[in-house]
């Protein structure tokens, strides 16, 4: 997921955004504690997404109080 297809979104979307990534983070520490994960680098990944959909939510609030 890259900023440009997140800025063509609405804030609603990028909140339902939010939510999936921390639903997938959680299920993904799960594996994490019980060795099932395959993919070790998702988590970073995720993590990085949600920071990067919440830079572009706090921007879009930003723009829309000035």
């Amino acid at each position: 997921m890259n900023a440009k297809e997140l800025r063509e979104k609405t804030p609603d979307q990028l909140r339902d955004q939010i939510l999936s990534l921390k639903k997938e983070a959680f299920n993904l520490r799960f594996q994490q504690a019980t060795g099932a994960m395959e993919n070790t680098a998702r988590i970073r990944q995720v993590r990085r997404d949600v920071a990067r959909v919440k830079t572009i939510l706090n921007q879009k609030a930003r723009a829309a109080a000035e």
